[in-house]
């Protein structure tokens, strides 16, 4: 088996450490984003539910800050986004390189695309079920809890499957820029040195990473709408 990884893919059976610290390092910056970011655009996403026209706790001006402030971050490319936010990096972590410094750039690019999808799962509630909650006089965070997120499952799930594989796509254009993880090996060990079997291998695990996630989230799906 070795011998035929050392024909197909030589140089990176040379760096298996480097290979497996940046793995690692895109494990680590998916799930400590990703965790973070979840928290955020389930509560954005619900505050956008609840306060929308036609929401449960109407408020015309929160709905539109935040639906606006949600649109801004959405429209800007990530790069440019990781950019810009470097003296916010350096000031809140110390530093605005290497995996610890890609943390933050990669919650304020994730924050609002999730915002958008937990908005999108809620809005797919019946609202005849909201309307006979009402009806039997639950509070609006009642309706909330109970309604909105409990009838919603499946599609906050599905919204926390497709996060995630963004997010992937997001540590690699991170480390691409001096982030780590895969993107950085890939850019230093293949594109720099015309070392092909580095870019492909490294695309084959995001790959690997992307299926296992699907299928996570596919089985969550499957067991909360049985």
């Amino acid at each position: 088996m070795a011998d035929f990884l050392n024909t197909i893919i030589p140089n990176v059976m040379t760096k298996p450490d480097e290979l497996w610290e940046s793995f690692g390092q895109t494990v680590y910056m998916v799930i400590v984003s990703g965790a973070i970011s979840m928290v955020f655009g389930l509560f954005f996403g619900i505050i956008l539910t609840a306060t929308s026209p036609k929401g449960v706790l109407k408020n015309k001006v929160i709905f539109n800050i935040l639906d606006k402030l949600v649109n801004i971050f959405r429209s800007i490319p990530f790069v440019i986004l990781l950019t810009a936010l470097i003296p916010l990096t350096r000031m809140v972590v110390g530093t605005a390189i290497g995996t610890k410094g890609a943390i933050l750039p990669l919650i304020f690019g994730t924050v609002p695309f999730f915002t958008r999808q937990i908005e999108s799962a809620l809005a797919e509630v019946d609202y005849g079920l909201i309307e006979a909650a009402e009806s039997m006089g639950d509070s609006p965070w009642q309706i909330i809890f109970r309604v909105y997120l409990k009838e919603s499952v499946p599609g906050i799930v599905r919204a926390m499957q497709i996060t995630f594989i963004s997010l992937v796509g997001l540590t690699a254009m991170a480390g691409a820029v001096g982030g780590g993880g895969l993107g950085d090996f890939a850019i230093r060990y293949g594109h720099s040195r015309g070392q092909t079997d580095v870019t492909y291998a490294t695309v084959i695990i995001i790959l690997i990473m992307v299926s296992l996630i699907q299928s996570t989230g596919s089985y969550v799906i499957k067991k909360t709408t049985h």
